[in-house]
């Protein structure tokens, strides 16, 4: 598989999933647990590229100031679209806050 090009500052939206008895509001792909206990579903999370690396991972930031390294051939990574940048835009971290981050 082709990688994908990043760049620092690039908004991106990365699906994780979870398990849990009361999934929130944000919960996609909701499906019943086996024993019936719970749920599992995914929740798309809103960060920004923080950094580049040439092994072909990539730093990226949460809104809170958390640090993710990820492979840049994640299935579950993508760049966001034009319409979560516009109606989830405060959901990403700010731009300046990254780029501090890759700066130091």
């Amino acid at each position: 598989m082709k990688s994908r090009r990043y760049q620092v500052d690039d908004r991106i939206v990365y699906r994780k999933t979870k398990n849990s008895v009361n999934p929130g509001q944000n919960a996609r792909l909701i499906a019943p647990a086996t024993n019936g206990d719970g749920y599992s579903y995914c929740v798309d999370k809103f960060w920004i590229v923080a950094s580049v690396f040439p092994d072909g991972t990539l730093l990226a930031k949460t809104r809170r100031g958390k640090l993710h390294r990820l492979n840049s051939n994640d299935p579950n990574l993508r760049h966001a679209t034009f319409l979560e940048t516009f109606f989830d835009g405060s959901r990403f971290p700010s731009l300046s806050i990254a780029s501090a981050v890759a700066n130091s």
